[in-house]
């Protein structure tokens, strides 16, 4: 594995915080604050780190578009990816892409995939070096949709990460989904829960479009969409771009040399249909993306659900699936 001096300085340098543990977990928790220099510019990447006594393989989670780290441990206290993995005895550090929650939010002009990369190997860097309280000797870098692109550029571009996690996105896009949901982005400076302040060139969804963008034809739960409104994000036009046409049209999950798990809905409608990927069953995922990935692969197709799988009812088996496959592939 390769790093440089200076990368490992800055995440060495980085200030955390404890914080109260969520009452879903045993695992101890803790807010992250970690300065990364990404073009040039000194940002800081916000996390939250659970962390079980004696773990030592740790998840680094990024989240989609209009998501934050709330994604990977909802509110509701029943859809919490994070504390699933707690339970197996996985550290997760779930995060707020720069530009969203409590990470700094640079000018969205600049914000790429690549740029958003850089930045979670310096997460890496620190993960492995003890920066943050515990001393990972394993690190799973996992995403869902964007976030998911953003993971596979790190993965293939620094070879720093012990196993790739990626959700809610194929090599195979159904254009009609993925135009459906994009017609549904506006202005976040427009949006009335972030206000005219909020800086310029981010997009959130419409408020009560995001049913049908991330969830259809799911069961509507609305509690969850309620939730949903309230935590949903933003995200810069730049970074979904060369995400998408990086990560997946090139593609560079070819470059990716650790073990890979893909997870989506069997009915994701921006990446799953006639038009894009088979995810009718976990055989015909794998079947359908393991000609992109050197790499072992491992699928699995949540049935029933659309896009955003950790929220969906019968989620835990999505869960149990992936600690399942960290303790087979990457160990912990």
């Amino acid at each position: 594995m390769r790093y440089s001096l200076a990368a490992c300085l800055v995440a060495l340098m980085a200030v955390s915080s404890p914080t109260p543990a969520s009452a879903s977990t045993d695992a101890p928790c803790r807010d992250v604050d970690v300065p990364v220099t990404v073009l040039g510019h000194r940002e800081v990447v916000h996390g939250s780190l659970c962390a079980p006594t004696g773990a030592t393989t740790v998840h680094l989670l990024i989240p989609g578009s209009t998501y934050n780290s709330a994604y990977w441990d909802f509110p509701d206290g029943r859809h919490s990816f994070r504390a699933a993995q707690n339970a197996a005895g996985i550290a997760t550090f779930a995060v707020d892409r720069l530009g969203t929650g409590r990470s700094s939010k640079p000018l969205a002009v600049t914000l790429t995939a690549f740029a958003q990369a850089d930045a979670m190997h310096q997460v890496v860097l620190g993960l492995r070096a003890g920066a943050h309280g515990p001393r990972f000797s394993r690190v799973v870098i996992g995403g869902h949709s964007l976030g998911a692109a953003i993971a596979a550029v790190e993965a293939g571009t620094y070879h720093d990460v012990d196993g790739v996690l990626l959700t809610g996105m194929t090599h195979r896009v159904n254009p009609v989904g993925v135009a459906a949901a994009f017609a549904n982005f506006r202005p976040a400076n427009l949006d009335p829960k972030f206000g005219l302040l909020h800086p310029l060139g981010y997009l959130t969804t419409a408020p009560g479009t995001r049913y049908d963008s991330f969830h259809a034809p799911g069961e509507l739960v609305p509690d969850v969409m309620e939730l949903e409104e309230a935590t949903k994000d933003v995200f810069s036009p730049t970074e979904a771009v060369d995400g998408l046409g990086v990560a997946v049209l090139l593609p560079f999950s070819l470059l990716i040399d650790v073990p890979v798990m893909t997870a989506v809905g069997s009915r994701d409608a921006a990446v799953c249909g006639p038009l894009a990927t088979d995810c009718s069953t976990s055989e015909t995922l794998h079947a359908a993306e393991a000609p992109y990935f050197r790499a072992p692969l491992r699928a699995y197709a949540l049935p029933g659900y659309g896009h955003s799988i950790n929220l969906a009812p019968n989620a835990r088996d999505y869960y149990s699936a992936v600690s399942s496959w960290v303790s087979q592939e990457v160990g912990r």
